[in-house]
C-alpha cells in the first residue's frame, strides 16, 4: 500500500501504456497512411519536439499542453542508505503543462 493510500486516499489504479508501435498504428488507421508513412511522421514529430527542447524553445500542443525546459539549482541532498550530504548541481528538467481543455475532459 503506498502512502497516499494509507493516508485515507484511494489509490489510483495503474494506467496502460500506449508505445510508439501503438501510437503508429492509431495514426495510420485514423489518416489513411500506411504503417510505414505513419511512423515516419510519429518520427519526425517526436524528433522535432526534442530538438525545440534542446534548443530551449518551449512545445505547444493544442489540446494536449505546453513542454517546456525549467533550469533546477544547484542544491545539498542526502545519499541515500546513508546520512552523507551531497552536493547536487544545476541542471534542467522537461517539464510538462497540462492544456485545461485537456484537464477539464479527464
Amino acid at each position: 500500500m503506498t502512502k497516499k493510500a494509507s493516508k485515507g486516499k484511494a489509490a489510483a489504479a495503474p494506467a496502460e501504456k500506449m508505445n510508439k508501435s501503438q501510437l503508429v498504428e492509431k495514426v495510420a488507421e485514423q489518416t489513411g497512411l500506411t504503417k510505414k508513412q505513419a511512423d515516419e511522421a510519429v518520427s519526425t514529430m517526436l524528433d522535432t519536439v526534442v530538438e525545440a527542447l534542446r534548443g530551449g524553445q518551449s512545445v505547444g500542443l493544442p489540446g494536449l499542453g505546453t513542454l517546456s525546459v525549467k533550469e533546477t539549482a544547484a542544491r545539498t541532498g542526502v545519499k541515500p542508505g546513508t546520512t552523507e550530504k551531497i552536493q547536487i548541481p544545476a541542471g534542467k528538467k522537461v517539464a510538462f503543462k497540462v492544456a485545461t481543455t485537456l484537464k477539464g475532459n479527464l
